[in-house]
């Protein structure tokens, strides 16, 4: 990624595996043994204490790509779910989990947030501790506007009042979305709108995603997602992209109502793309509530549980570029190698 000079990096999420301990070998499906040269003690088990969250953080940082990286290249951070642990949520439950002693998840919550704090460059506000969404002016060709779908979300099973966003970031996004003059609005999501996520996918049981599977009106979290389509259509915001990753493989989805359940918003495109070093899943099935198309997808073929290592090369980032003069946006996903997967060129919509 360095070769290319970017001018930043959005970074949307999983940054570190709190909840994933290094072994010091582990023998891969072809019988083959991985071995990691350097484990720290506080990688050798889940991270549970304040320290050990930020002894997370400084193992990332004994690489010397990462180091060479951050040294040239700033990087916006997000957060997902493996800062605290796999897909927590306020119905996390823990009491059979030997490995947690505090049977809270807010309490792990809470260290894995002060960590993250800690060991990115995010701007602290005192009245607002924790934030995380924001926006990111680059310009008169971009505004980014970066989401946090975890902080606020409410529980992924057992819960009525399905939320994402929370009141105050869903009216902050709104107000700075319909206020923006960049030609192009990107919201950086940590997670994609339209895959299924289950918060168990063996049993198919709660949402950790926005999609619920069930290919209807919008129900649940989607609420959120269409009250926001509709908003932007209605108030002729235009050129809005979506960046996310999450689900471990890249892909390129286009979203239009004439293929959706729902239908009162414009087409739309999603772009996803990772692990940057981490195992390879997927695919995951699609939602049709927004219409969501696959106009590129590579991933791992073995389903959800496949799991692929970082030897297997599926690795993946985005490029994104915007022409000073034409004003068009060019996405490409690549791979490890450095191999261009996929490219699009979007031309900005004339707003009178």
């Amino acid at each position: 990624m360095l070769l290319h000079e970017p001018d930043f990096l959005i970074h949307s999420g999983d940054t570190i595996y709190a909840d994933g301990p290094i072994p010091d070998e582990i023998r891969l499906r072809d019988g083959t043994v991985w071995k990691n040269r350097i484990v720290t003690d506080e990688k050798r088990q889940v991270a549970r204490t304040l320290d050990e969250y930020r002894g997370q953080w400084k193992y990332n940082m004994l690489d010397r790509h990462v180091l060479n990286f951050n040294a040239q290249v700033p990087t916006f951070f997000q957060w997902d779910d493996h800062e605290v642990l796999n897909n927590w949520s306020a119905s996390t439950d823990l009491r059979d989990d030997p490995r947690y002693p505090e049977k809270d998840i807010a309490i792990y919550a809470a260290r894995a947030m002060r960590a993250f704090q800690e060991m990115t460059p995010i701007r602290y506000i005192p009245t607002e501790p924790g934030r995380i969404f924001r926006k990111i002016a680059y310009g008169p060709l971009l505004d980014v506007f970066f989401v946090d779908l975890r902080s606020y979300r409410t529980a992924n099973r057992g819960s009525t009042d399905n939320g994402l966003f929370g009141w105050r970031q869903a009216d902050w996004l709104r107000r700075e979305l319909l206020a923006s003059k960049a030609t192009w609005k990107v919201i950086a999501c940590d997670m994609p709108l339209g895959v299924v996520i289950w918060d168990d996918y063996g049993q198919k049981l709660g949402y950790e995603g926005v999609a619920d599977g069930l290919n209807g009106p919008p129900a649940a979290r989607e609420r959120e997602i269409a009250e926001l389509l509709s908003f932007m259509r209605d108030n002729a915001i235009r050129n809005v992209v979506w960046l996310t990753a999450d689900v471990h493989y890249t892909a390129a989805h286009h979203y239009d109502p004439a293929r959706a359940r729902f239908k009162e918003f414009e087409p739309f495109w999603e772009f996803v793309s990772g692990p940057l070093h981490s195992g390879t899943y997927g695919p995951h099935p699609l939602d049709m509530t927004f219409g969501p198309e696959v106009r590129f997808i590579k991933v791992s073929g073995g389903g959800a549980d496949s799991n692929l290592p970082p030897s297997a090369g599926l690795q993946f980032f985005g490029l994104v570029d915007i022409d000073g003069a034409s004003e068009q946006m060019t996405v490409r996903l690549m791979d490890r190698d450095d191999h261009e997967l996929w490219s699009t060129t979007l031309d900005p919509a004339v707003i009178s």
